[in-house]
């Protein structure tokens, strides 16, 4: 899952992709390299972003969705808002990923109606609050029975099994030491049943572990944990550099 994010304020590339021409060719330029799915955000989810409305979201990311998906691409969409959700679904997004797993009360109602595909993701808080201090008394499982919870209350509610995901949200909410075991114990949620998405790309505690790195030189350590994840079971993996990844998942399957 390549990471297209049309924000202004993303740690990493935002600002990159706010022209809607730039943004295409670089999805565009995903799918070449290998990536399946697409993933379009247009609200930041870093550590102490604040949140944009509806209306704003809907602007940055709709025009990108409809123009790939015209293209034939599988475009995910990275939201929390059930109205954001229906208008790039209607646009053709086929994949909604929610870094909140449905907070929103018309969220499942609307993922169910379309019958598309949803990640449920754990985040310990809001963006705004996510960092400040995180406990816990064994991470991988209360992150594991929050994301079965709410996974089984969407198929109770009626969403298909097979269209669920779950995402142990790596860096949301977490210490460095709460994410390396999230990665090292991945098949405990593996073994749920549910596939997992995993999405580590350039995040802050591979720089705290790689001298310090910034975030556009964290490639090295980003391959290094999503392989670690793919070994235990991981289905997916959303990254920001999807050539590297496609080319060491080459190798890494070659191995096995």
């Amino acid at each position: 899952m390549g990471i297209l994010n049309v924000t202004p304020d993303s740690f990493s590339d935002g600002g990159r992709f706010g022209k809607v021409e730039d943004a295409v060719r670089e999805g565009m330029a995903m799918v070449a390299a290998g990536a399946d799915w697409v993933d379009i955000g247009g609200e930041s989810t870093r550590p102490g972003a604040a949140p944009v409305s509806a209306e704003e979201e809907i602007a940055r990311v709709l025009p990108v969705v409809s123009a790939l998906a015209k293209e034939g691409i599988a475009v995910s969409v990275d939201t929390q808002k059930a109205t954001v959700a229906r208008a790039t679904l209607d646009a053709g997004a086929r994949m909604i990923n929610d870094v909140s797993a449905m907070r929103d009360p018309a969220m499942l109602a609307t993922v169910r109606e379309f019958g598309v595909e949803i990640v449920l993701m754990h985040m310990h808080g809001t963006p705004s609050t996510m960092q400040q201090a995180p406990q816990y008394v064994d991470v991988t499982s209360e992150v594991r029975d929050y994301l079965v919870d709410r996974a089984k209350f969407a198929e109770a509610s009626g969403i298909h099994r097979e269209k669920i995901w779950i995402d142990p949200g790596i860096g949301f909410g977490k210490t460095v030491q709460h994410n390396l075991q999230l990665i090292r114990e991945t098949d405990q949620l593996v073994a749920t049943g549910y596939p997992v998405l995993v999405g580590a790309s350039r995040k802050a505690f591979i720089g705290k572990l790689t001298d310090d790195a910034s975030v556009d030189d964290r490639l090295e350590g980003t391959l290094a944990v999503h392989l670690e994840a793919v070994r235990k079971g991981a289905q997916m993996i959303r990254v920001h550099d999807v050539l590297a990844h496609r080319r060491a998942l080459a190798l890494f399957e070659a191995l096995q």
